[in-house]
């Protein structure tokens, strides 16, 4: 049944559907999965997938759909409420699907945007704990990561206390040398904490560390994240958190988890993560959630493990890339797809009325603040103008050769007038285009949504790559400039060129990925810059080297990997029933 979503918050929507909510016993037979495949959390599950896909090895994959967006409001524009609502419009039409979404962060949960659980009668159950936490796999990275730190701060502090001769004797371990200027990890917490972005660490006596500067990222953009997201098994998981480059010594040479005898212990404490863990949406449709967000600062998909498996299960399966087409798609696209050896049947364009009135001129959209009277009320110049966005985005799809299918995210202020204007667009581009109203009926009101994919998923497409691997980095980032984001070209600083020229050089970094950061709120660098910005060049002014993931990360403006706390955050809301312990206030 649809609940009367205008009515009703989120979390009550979901307190409701968990009444009937499958247990792990239920899902088990419902999905003829064996009693070892499954492993119960609560009134959740992980299913262990090594077991699954040894078993379904020979089962032919399904139909994959990835599910991406125009450059959004900083509001975020539905992908996982699109994404929910396919599953229940497929599910309607009688057919086998499922799905993979992303966990949440606590940051923007606690922040502004709030949960990833997508909304209305289109979002994952149980939403209490899909937002605070789920099965632990955030907190397993986060103490992984700063086991690193610990282990490398405590190295230089000994170091600096022993001569080499009484470090042997006495820590049994050899001279690293770090160069306290290039200790390039930092420290993760999951939360939006802007005071941690630079911080000194050390201070106090010989036995308090050693003193130097540090800083704080989102436990999401961790370079682990990006690991359980590509990772295919747990020697696979094991082989790339040692080679992870900790920091450099002072002669440029990289440490790693393995010279600090700190990886297999960072392992261990993932050793859980890379089982996806089982959830549905309001409809009951089954749907794993594995990684994690962030797309602008981190690879932002759910997982390759997670659709591996959902390939082999559903004839449907539908995952989610973080954001927009330029960031989510193109690394989906040139990344994911490259490392998992996956090709997608469709992409989902998803589009909503307030994000192409935004791209039209509309005011600026401030998160925690109401929106202004143009985004409430019919405004057929804005969003004809905004149109232009969506259509920069079918074309970046199209040039991995598919045809996407774009979903209007319909809200129940938009008008039949200013969807009309988004199909005609869309169709005119070359686009199949469906509105769909499962915010607020759930599959019934994604029925022409689900049609749509299903005749997509029909066509033949030609997969192609933007680049080849052997092209080099800096004209990796000179083609996704230019031919996703509409820039002019790249500017290199002068620290960022020397080191991609160290990098292009050195033949172990070949086939690393190029994993871009950049803002999610333009196409552009700057997010100011709204529709299509013309007459610009992207300025890079660092590369991170992620090289237990294989990434190169060229970061491009001034984007930060710890974002910042509103003046009104969503925490302020949030509350527990001491009598029964039920969560009020998630969105």
């Amino acid at each position: 049944m649809a609940y009367n979503a205008t009515k009703m918050a989120d979390w009550q929507i979901s307190e409701e559907a968990e009444k009937n909510m499958p247990t792990p016993e239920d899902w088990q037979e419902k999905l003829g999965l064996l009693k070892e495949e499954m492993l119960p959390m609560g009134r959740l599950a992980k299913v262990d997938f090594l077991k699954v896909i040894e078993r379904l090895k020979d089962r032919p994959d399904g139909k994959y759909i990835e599910v991406t967006a125009i450059t959004p409001t900083p509001l975020g524009e539905g992908k996982s409420t699109t994404s929910c609502g396919l599953m229940e419009g497929l599910g309607k039409r009688g057919v086998n699907v499922g799905g993979a979404l992303r966990q949440p962060s606590g940051g923007p949960t606690m922040n502004v945007k709030g949960t990833a659980a997508g909304g209305g009668n289109s979002l994952l159950i149980p939403m209490t704990e899909f937002s605070l936490g789920l099965t632990g796999d955030i907190n397993d990275i986060m103490n992984a990561h700063n086991l690193a730190m610990v282990a490398v701060t405590a190295r230089m502090q000994h170091e600096r206390n022993y001569n080499d001769e009484q470090l042997a004797r006495l820590t049994k371990m050899r001279r690293l040398d770090v160069d306290p200027t290039r200790v390039e990890m930092g420290w993760i917490i999951d939360f939006c904490a802007q005071a941690l972005r630079n911080i000194v660490i050390g201070l106090g006596g010989r036995t308090d560390g050693f003193t130097m500067q540090s800083k704080f990222g989102i436990a999401v953009g961790s370079e682990l994240m990006a690991i359980l997201s590509v990772a295919t098994n747990l020697a696979d998981l094991k082989e790339r958190i040692n080679n992870i480059t900790v920091a450099f010594d002072k002669s440029g040479k990289p440490v790693t988890c393995a010279d600090l005898e700190v990886g297999n212990a960072m392992t261990a404490f993932m050793r859980n993560t890379i089982n996806p863990t089982l959830m549905c949406t309001a409809e009951y449709n089954p749907c794993f959630v594995h990684a994690g967000p962030f797309a602008n600062i981190a690879v932002g998909q759910s997982s390759i493990i997670a659709d591996r498996i959902g390939l082999k299960m559903f004839d449907y399966h539908v995952t989610e890339s973080g954001f927009a087409a330029d960031i989510g798609f193109e690394k989906f696209w040139n990344v994911k797809c490259r490392f998992s050896g996956l090709k997608p049947h469709v992409s989902v364009l998803t589009s909503t009325i307030r994000a192409l009135k935004m791209h039209g001129g509309g005011p600026k959209v401030v998160a925690g603040k109401d929106l202004a009277a143009e985004y409430k009320e019919e405004n057929l110049a804005l969003v004809e103008k905004g149109c232009e966005n969506m259509v920069h985005m079918i074309n970046v799809i199209r040039k991995a050769g598919i045809n996407p299918v774009v979903c209007v995210n319909r809200f129940y202020t938009d008008t039949d007038a200013e969807v009309a204007i988004v199909k005609k667009a869309a169709e005119a581009a070359g686009a199949r285009c469906a509105e769909s109203k499962h915010w607020e009926k759930g599959g019934d009101g994604a029925l022409e949504f689900a049609d749509a994919v299903i005749d997509a998923c029909k066509d033949s497409n030609d997969f192609k790559f933007l680049y080849p691997l052997e092209m080099k980095l800096r004209d990796r980032v000179e083609t996704i400039a230019k031919n996703v984001y509409g820039a002019d070209g790249v500017d290199w600083s002068a620290e960022a060129d020397a080191k991609a020229q160290m990098l292009e050089s050195d033949p172990k970094y070949a086939d690393f990925a190029t994993m871009m950061v950049k803002t999610h709120l333009s196409l552009s660098h700057d997010p100011v810059k709204k529709g299509v910005p013309k007459g610009w060049r992207l300025p890079i002014r660092d590369v991170l080297i992620y090289s237990g993931a294989k990434f190169l990360c060229p970061c491009a403006g001034t984007i930060s990997l710890m974002p910042g706390t509103s003046s009104n955050p969503a925490f302020r809301r949030i509350d527990v029933d001491t009598e029964t312990g039920k969560v009020s206030g998630l969105f």
